[in-house]
This record gives structure tokens, sequence and C-alpha cells, in this order.
């Protein structure tokens, strides 16, 4: 039951994995990752209030931080951003680090206006975490965000060399070739990043297919 939850999920079909969930919960309360399931498939219905219950109750049960941070992120989409905050700055001070935590943090932070420190939270997690492109992405935006293109296109650039597939690393790097000036090489970058769309699309689909 749990398998076909996840693969729902993975389909973007959160009313099923919800259903699934949910089966799973009632006769396993300390499920964590049942828990874990019926947390994202109320997110992605928008349904925040309902995901804090049985997020609590599994945080409370496991040491779980994917969970913590699940939570953290319901608790922030209802208005609680300062439980939030507090929750993943505990997360983020656990070992081994959980890189999402880290990029949770640092989005809620520049939400609130807060970049100096966000742009911090994401350069801690780098310092224990090298290879995390997701958090060394962020850290790129935030550094445009900021008027550093300097920085930004250091980070862009060696993304880019890394992982040349990555949507969002080309149109970052083309975002610090326009503010640069380099209005030409911008451009060829973002048709590069518009050319990726079809390709993102199928891989999308074909993830649904893939065990969580």
């Amino acid at each position: 039951m749990l398998e076909s939850a996840a693969l729902a999920l993975r389909m973007q079909r959160p009313d099923e994995a919800e259903r699934l969930a949910f089966g799973v919960l009632k006769s396993d309360r300390g499920n964590a990752l049942a828990a874990q399931i019926l947390g994202r498939s109320l997110l992605m219905q928008n349904r925040a209030d309902e995901a804090i219950v049985p997020l609590e109750r599994a945080a409370r049960r496991s040491d779980d931080p994917e969970i913590e941070t699940l939570l953290a992120v319901a608790l922030a989409a209802i208005g609680r951003g300062d439980e939030a905050l507090d929750r993943l700055r505990r997360t983020i001070a656990r070992r081994p680090p959980f890189p999402p935590a880290f990029l949770e943090y640092a989005s809620q932070l520049g939400k609130i206006g807060r970049v100096d420190e966000a742009v911090a939270v994401l350069e801690s997690g780098l310092a224990l975490t090298p290879d995390a492109v997701d958090l060394r992405t962020q850290l790129g935006y935030f550094h445009i965000k900021t008027q550093q293109p300097c920085r930004g296109a250091g980070y862009f650039s060696q993304l880019l060399a890394a992982a040349p597939e990555r949507y969002d690393v080309l149109v970052g790097l083309a975002k610090v070739m326009a503010l640069d000036g380099e209005y030409a090489a911008a451009a060829d970058l973002y048709r590069r990043a518009l050319g990726m769309r079809p390709r993102r699309c199928r891989d999308a689909k074909q993830s649904r297919h893939m065990p969580a």
C-alpha cells in the first residue's frame, strides 16, 4: 500500500496518495513514511492546515529531518512563520546534514527579506555538503538578487559544467549575463533553456512511473 501511495504521489495523484497513506496510518500510527506521504499529498492539495497534525505526530515519534522540513513548510503556509523558522533552525543543526532543510530555511528567510541570513544558511549547508547542486543553485540566485552578479556567475558557470541539463542553472547564468550586458550570450542561454522544456516534460512523465 505504501508503494502504491508513493507511486500515486509521483504521478501527481495526491488524492489517491492521501487515501492510501491514511489507510496505512490507521493500522500503523507510527509509520513515518506514510505520514510523510500524507503530508506531501495534503500540501499538494493546498491543505496545509490538515497536514500539521499527522506531521507533528510523526515528528514526535521519529527523528526524520524530511518530516521536520515538511512540517515547517506546512507551518509557514498557514502563517506560523516563526514556528517554521525555529523548526528549520533546529533541523539544519542535525547531523548528518539534510540539504533540503537548508534550502527551505534559506527560502523562507528570503521571502521575508532576510537575504543576508539566507545566504549564510546556504553557505553553511554547502560547507557541509559541497556537492549539493540545489544549494549552490539557490545561492547563485540570491547573489543575483543582492546585485552581486560576479559571484552568481561563478556559481552558475561551475554548475553548468557539472550539470548542463539543469534548466534553472541555464536560466540563472542567462540572468547574470544579461545583468553584465552580455545580451547575446544571455539570449543563447535562454534559447537553450527553452529548448529543454519539452524534455523536462517527458522526464517528469517518466519519473512518475519510478518508485519513490
